[in-house]
């Protein structure tokens, strides 16, 4: 108990303790709040002592800002009136000096007219505008004079010797001559042509490229200024010019279906290769390259750059095409076919770059000319063909080859239908141009009924002789001159195996027919004159036997004389004609030998006679 007691009164005296500190707190709390209270007074006296100072401090300080945001728009003012200053000194001086420092001023000078145009407020603004675009119109006068006096100095005609040089190696003129008749007058397989999907054509330079960018910003202030039209007048007089200028160095000239139809056919044919060449030139450079400075003088102005470009060659195209037409319309001959299929791919050929060069709304009817022109050479090239298998039927030359040789026309038409195949990938496309059949099929067709119509009209022209003999010998040098072309070159694998079999079979008949017609009344058995088995040798005399032998020299001398005037002119067909004669004198000469061997001495004799 006397623990539990301790315990309590410790308990008591530290409770008292915590009191006493309690009230001492409480005491210095009501202390602290007596003292923040009298400095709340104060400050409250302080604050309305200080109000009046403090609205004196925000106003000057107002006041000062109002003045620093004045001097700042007064020095840009100035600064405006500064540039005009700058602008207007440059304006005056002229683009000659400092085309780039000019062009900079101008742009000065719009941005000052913008300036003041927004600052209204400002009292001399109206007077300030008025001024700038005073200056501002002047500037795009000479700016405009700029223009045209920079393209005018440097849009002139390229020489041909420069469009050359930009051509790939294969294709340059060995001459350097814009009229030179070889100029792509070879012709060159087609697949060969496959080569020239490869080559690079470099454009020529037009304009100096530093004055590219100078010509775009120019243009682009005198868009900016109004100046369209003018701008495009100016572009279209300059270049236009040069362009057509560049053509008619290089050779090209207006041509119509009149001028086509005076020319002779060796003057034309060179005017058609030299045409050839200056498509792929106009079309691959000179158009290209009109079109890449074009674009770049006009960037971002899409409208009045394909416009420009439009206007620019409108001519040129449609003097280049004339001539075209006028081949499409003139005259169909057979040696005019080849011409047509060259100019009918060249045409192909450059359909992808006028699509491109010429792609816009502006060139359209060009591009219709160029796809109308290009229908037309493959028609009047379809037509051509047609008139030759024609022609061929019904050839009427007169003039006989005496000899029995293969005849020009043979050689012509074979010449021609093997030249064709040079031409099979471009044939082939012509046909695809009117029908929807297999191609290779048509040309067969074609070529074979070009062969049925020449071997008709020489079956017409072998009855012009009057010996039959030397009408089977025309007849088969012909039919195997034929034949041997037509194994040599590409037209076999048209005309097939068994046409070629069929006719060496003919070439065959023809030279029996000659061997028997020819040749074998002298060997007839019992014949006059031949020595064919004439019966029993009994009673023969010395002089029957003479005779027979003088008739059979008579007999042979004529024929020698007569046949030594043909030709065979193939060497093999000769050599196997001379054995097939010989098949038909010999065994009668053997035979004759034999039976009258008694009189052998007799028989030399004659034989050498």
């Amino acid at each position: 108990m006397a623990a539990y007691a301790a315990a309590m009164e410790t308990l008591t005296e530290r409770a008292a303790l915590m009191r006493e500190s309690m009230q001492k707190t409480q005491a210095i709390t009501d202390n602290m709040v007596a003292i923040l209270g009298s400095f709340d007074h104060r400050l409250s006296a302080l604050e309305t002592a200080m109000r009046p100072t403090q609205l004196r401090t925000h106003s000057i300080r107002r006041a000062h800002e109002n003045i620093d945001k004045t001097l700042k728009a007064a020095e840009v003012i100035l600064s405006q009136f500064d540039l005009s200053r700058q602008a207007e000194a440059k304006i005056l001086r002229g683009p000659h000096e400092d085309l780039e420092s000019y062009l900079e001023a101008v742009d000065q000078l719009r941005s000052i007219v913008r300036f003041f145009s927004g600052n209204k407020g400002f009292k001399s603004s109206i007077g300030v505008v008025n001024q700038a675009n005073n200056l501002l119109g002047k500037a795009i006068f000479k700016l405009e004079e700029e223009f045209r006096q920079l393209l005018t100095s440097y849009s002139k005609p390229v020489e041909p010797d420069r469009l050359f040089d930009c051509l790939p190696n294969s294709m340059r003129p060995s001459t350097g001559s814009p009229r030179d008749s070889e100029l792509n007058a070879k012709k060159t397989p087609d697949h060969q042509n496959k080569n020239l999907e490869t080559v690079v054509y470099q454009l020529p330079t037009l304009i100096p490229p530093r004055l590219l960018p100078l010509l775009h910003k120019i243009a682009v202030q005198m868009i900016q200024a109004g100046h369209q039209q003018q701008v495009a007048a100016i572009y279209r007089e300059a270049r236009a010019s040069a362009v057509e200028q560049t053509l008619r160095k290089l050779g090209v000239e207006r041509l119509g279906k009149d001028d086509v139809q005076r020319m002779q056919w060796e003057v034309l044919e060179a005017k058609i290769g030299n045409w050839i060449h200056f498509m792929r030139i106009a079309v691959k450079l000179l158009f290209a390259g009109e079109k890449k400075v074009c674009d770049e003088i006009f960037e971002g102005q899409d409208n009045l750059r394909d416009q420009c470009f439009a206007e620019v060659t409108a001519n040129s195209v449609a003097v280049l095409l004339s001539f075209g037409e006028a081949i499409a319309k003139s005259k169909r001959s057979p040696e005019k076919l080849f011409v047509l299929l060259d100019m009918y791919e060249i045409m192909r050929e450059l359909q992808p770059e006028m699509d491109i060069i010429f792609g816009s709304k502006f060139c359209g009817e060009m591009r219709e000319a160029f796809v109308v022109l290009t229908k037309r050479l493959a028609q009047t090239a379809q037509e051509t063909f047609g008139d030759f298998e024609e022609a061929v039927e019904k050839d009427a030359t007169k003039t006989a080859v005496l000899d029995g040789t293969v005849h020009p026309l043979t050689s012509y038409v074979i010449n021609y239908v093997k030249f064709l195949f040079d031409y099979h990938s471009t044939l082939q496309q012509l046909f695809r141009e009117f029908s929807d059949g297999d191609a290779d099929e048509q040309l067969a067709s074609i070529t074979t009924r070009i062969m049925q119509a020449l071997q008709s009209n020489l079956d017409g022209k072998s009855k012009q002789y009057k010996d039959p003999a030397l009408t089977q010998l025309f007849l088969m040098n012909n039919i195997h001159y034929i034949v041997r072309s037509v194994r040599r070159s590409e037209a076999k694998d048209l005309l097939g195996d068994d046409w070629v079999q069929i006719h060496r079979r003919v070439v065959q008949q023809h030279a029996n027919q000659y061997k028997r017609i020819a040749w074998s009344k002298g060997a007839q058995p019992g014949g006059s004159g031949s020595f064919g088995d004439g019966g029993s040798t009994a009673g023969v005399s010395r002089a029957m036997v003479k005779d027979r032998f003088k008739t059979f020299n008579m007999l042979f001398e004529e024929i020698h004389q007569r046949q030594s005037q043909w030709t065979v002119p193939d060497s093999e067909l000769r050599e196997s004609l001379r054995l097939a004669v010989a098949e038909v004198l010999l065994p009668a000469y053997r035979s004759f030998i034999r039976r009258f061997g008694i009189l052998h001495n007799e028989f030399f004799q004659v034989s050498n006679m």
